[in-house]
């Protein structure tokens, strides 16, 4: 039951600050940097250190959610139940958001070793929009999953 219990709030925890940092990269931090207020260096940073936490929420999910799932559900309820389905769709958003992030991340950091900040952000900047709507499906789907809502 304790156990349960913190793997539950380190799950919780751990994707809401996960999707908060790429919310915030894409509706404060990119659109900052296509206005030109922020410089290659500090930018390229930041980018580095949302992967690596990124990265890093991505393992604790990883073990947080397979112990939820294998705790709380068999292969039948996976399979043949809303909440299973709804299991199953927050395992593939957690794919979907993670790609994304490296994508979009990639995509940032080429460009500002050119010194550049403006393109790089551009480019970024409709992938890391992308990860911030998959994140929230992914928050709307917990918040389902917290309810007990059966959806058919």
């Amino acid at each position: 039951m304790i156990l349960d219990t913190v793997m539950t709030t380190a799950h919780v925890l751990t994707g809401a600050l996960w999707v908060g940092s790429v919310v915030f990269v894409a509706g404060v931090v990119l659109p900052t940097a296509l206005d030109g207020s922020l410089d290659a260096e500090p930018l390229e940073t930041f980018a580095d250190k949302l992967v690596f936490g990124s990265r890093a929420a991505s393992v604790i999910m990883f073990f947080t959610g397979g112990h939820l799932a294998g705790t709380r559900y068999t292969f039948d309820l996976l399979m043949n139940e809303s909440r299973g389905h709804l299991v199953l769709a927050m395992l593939v958003l957690w794919l979907v958001l993670t790609a994304l992030v490296e994508i979009g991340r990639s995509r940032l950091v080429d460009g500002l070793r050119e010194k550049r900040v403006r393109t790089p952000a551009e480019n970024a900047a409709g992938i890391f929009r992308a990860a911030a709507v998959v994140g929230i499906l992914l928050l709307v789907d917990a918040g389902l999953l917290a309810s007990g809502i059966t959806l058919y």
